[in-house]
């Protein structure tokens, strides 16, 4: 689901289900913050800059290494897209965390983002929304298409981390 607001913001929320996991089983993986390479297959690294581990204020980097060729290059070269996350917010209860996009290469001025895990009956579904100012040179339904299937692939790697754990 996606949308432009009034004033120009993007909005945007895709959501995953995890058909035999609970959001008890998915929340610690979510709330660690400085591990998201380990379920977001796009990403190739991400770890700690600053701050307090679990605690609002905590900074991650995080990257992803893009092989590019020129057709008159016989050298292929690589593309580093990077940016720094803060988080705003962690609540364990409600099993939801915030956070913003800082300092990046992305083209993002402004951009905030919440994910949580919630039960359902068979299971539990992740979703994944965001509020940000529109990116020059991508377009918001670009944006939400990579946030959908990001957010299924996590799924699936969190899904299967958990259930190889558990036999």
């Amino acid at each position: 689901m996606a949308k432009e607001t009034k004033n120009l913001k993007w909005e945007g929320k895709a959501s995953a289900q995890l058909k035999t996991t609970k959001a008890e089983q998915v929340w610690p993986l979510l709330e660690d913050f400085c591990n998201l390479h380990k379920w977001l297959p796009t990403i190739n690294t991400c770890h700690y800059v600053q701050g307090v581990h679990g605690q609002p204020g905590l900074v991650r980097y995080c990257a992803t290494i893009i092989p590019s060729s020129n057709d008159t290059d016989k050298d292929p070269t690589t593309v580093v897209k990077w940016c720094h996350e803060k988080l705003l917010s962690l609540d364990p209860v409600q099993r939801c965390l915030s956070y913003e996009i800082g300092e990046n290469n992305l083209g993002f001025t402004t951009y905030v983002a919440e994910i949580k895990a919630v039960d359902i009956d068979d299971g539990c579904v992740v979703e994944w929304s965001f509020v940000a100012d529109p990116v020059e040179g991508m377009r918001l339904e670009d944006l939400c298409g990579y946030l959908e299937s990001s957010l299924k692939a996590m799924a699936e790697r969190m899904e299967k981390e958990l259930q190889a754990a558990t036999n």
